[in-house]
């Protein structure tokens, strides 16, 4: 269908198959799409975060010979600061739990956009800090953008850092260490506000514990802060538009964040339009 600039005019939230109708999800309309377990955001939720700047070393030592004791008066240089994702403010950084050695971070590209840009860092040495290990991919967010306050059916995605504890889909796991549920219950269809299929979009997902149980199937419906709270927030595979809440990435960027994920890195992900990441 003809496509128009107006959000009035986009198509009505995504229908799925019967399996997922019992469930409420942030990707889905309420009774429509699967819909995601919910688990308390836990103490990685934040409602608003990139690395500080690289710390400065001390000035340098002036050129051309020096006597034996000019080192010892100038003492032992300063160490470097570990690196923090600049993007980034103090609060959000604060957030993201010191044992988290992976952080998937998305930025939106404005508080009403549905487009972000998402680019996985590793902490693997706490000395070194943070560094790029993959990325920055395209991806979709819901279709009116980001909020601090969600609420069920809003079309707006939370903003926040939460934890990446479980996956599952459609398809066969292409190998992860997350826990991963294969199910037709992804199964889903309709189209998207765009009119795009989304036949396929929950091929991969994996579960944002926003409102749900950690480490709980990506299909459990508990929703530890209540049902108006919303919940259902996944990872899963684009379609081509926005989203009812949920964050998406290419088919081949979801495989390969899949084997990438560690939990014994305590992953997380940052997520919110780029004024909200910097508080």
């Amino acid at each position: 269908m003809p496509r128009s600039g107006s959000r009035a005019s986009r198509r009505p939230p995504y229908t799925v198959g019967a399996a997922l109708l019992l469930l409420l999800t942030g990707c889905a309309a309420a009774g429509t799409a699967p819909g995601p377990g919910g688990a308390a955001p836990g103490p990685a939720a934040v409602r608003t975060g990139a690395h500080a700047p690289t710390g400065s070393t001390g000035a340098h030592a002036p050129t051309g010979a020096a006597g034996p004791g000019a080192a010892a008066a100038r003492g032992p240089a300063a160490p470097t600061a570990p690196r923090e994702i600049r993007m980034l403010g103090q609060t959000v950084r604060s957030a993201i739990p010191a044992e988290s050695r992976q952080a998937l971070v998305v930025t939106g590209n404005s508080p009403d956009s549905s487009e972000a840009t998402a680019v996985l860092y590793t902490r693997d040495d706490p000395a070194v800090g943070w560094q790029p290990a993959a990325g920055p991919w395209p991806a979709h967010n819901a279709l009116y953008g980001w909020t601090d306050e969600h609420r069920v059916n809003d079309l707006r995605t939370p903003i926040g850092v939460y934890g990446l504890t479980a996956a599952g889909g459609l398809l066969e796991a292409p190998g992860t260490e997350l826990p991963y549920v294969q199910s037709p219950a992804f199964t889903v269809s309709g189209e998207g506000f765009d009119g795009e299929s989304l036949e396929g979009s929950f091929d991969y997902v994996i579960a944002i514990d926003y409102n749900r149980v950690p480490g709980a199937s990506p299909l459990d419906p508990t929703r530890p802060l209540g049902e108006e709270q919303g919940g259902g927030i996944w990872l899963h595979v684009d379609h081509g538009g926005p989203t009812q809440g949920c964050i998406s990435l290419p088919a081949e960027r979801m495989e390969e964040l899949l084997r990438i994920l560690d939990p014994a890195k305590l992953p997380v992900i940052v997520m919110g339009d780029g004024a909200a990441l910097a508080r």
